[in-house]
């Protein structure tokens, strides 16, 4: 468990370093046993310790005395529960993917980078005040058929296999959505058809990330 925690506290800080996230936004999460370790509530990344990584069952227990989780913790769960390739999860409130999700709309295939999330496009979850199961649900449903989606009005989150690898799709998402945001400065951009979509896809199931 110890080795895990310094991993969830690692990549915590390189929301921070690598400008994922500032100060306490954002949260990381591992499945572990029969639940999952995450950040706590309400502390800077940079001060956090193995003691203050917070463990909470698939049934949402965890015990109060060891720390609150973050406020986010019921959408962990959820992903946990309903993706069981899901064993990292990356939720962060990145500048260029939370100034997309303010427009309330998804990425389209104008690059076939996209595919890297799992889908010919990037969907944007409906807005629901955070920490709520409703926000749990709206998730879930950008989620189908991919690993990383915005979030209205709010970030991206992204799951893999392991925290390298969500963190790793928590910056493609960010780096996409940087590039979307200058693409549509020059205008409207072309979009790669969904059979184009197709092959991407097919060839990025063996795709591995330099």
């Amino acid at each position: 468990m110890s080795k895990i925690k310094a991993e969830i506290i690692k990549f915590s800080k390189m929301l921070n370093s690598k400008n994922l996230s500032a100060l306490r936004s954002g949260n990381i999460s591992a499945r572990y046993k029969d639940g999952f370790l995450i950040t706590p509530s309400g502390k800077k990344y940079s001060s956090l310790k193995n003691k203050d990584i917070v463990f909470v069952s698939l049934d949402g227990k965890f015990d109060k005395k060891k720390g609150i989780p973050s406020s986010e913790w019921k959408f962990h769960q959820d992903i946990y529960k309903n993706k069981i390739d899901a064993k990292a999860i990356v939720h962060a409130h990145s500048t260029c993917a939370t100034a997309v999700s303010t427009h309330k709309k998804g990425i389209p295939s104008f690059h076939y980078m996209v595919a890297m999330a799992g889908g010919h496009d990037i969907k944007c979850a409906k807005y629901a005040t955070f920490g709520t199961r409703d926000l749990s649900k709206n998730i879930l449903k950008a989620l189908k058929g991919r690993k990383a989606c915005l979030i209205a009005n709010h970030g991206q989150i992204a799951f893999e296999k392991n925290l390298s690898k969500a963190f790793e799709l928590a910056e493609e998402v960010e780096n996409i959505s940087l590039q979307y945001i200058t693409s549509l400065k020059l205008g409207k951009p072309k979009i790669l058809s969904i059979r184009e979509m197709k092959k991407v896809l097919s060839k990025a199931k063996n795709y591995k990330r330099g």
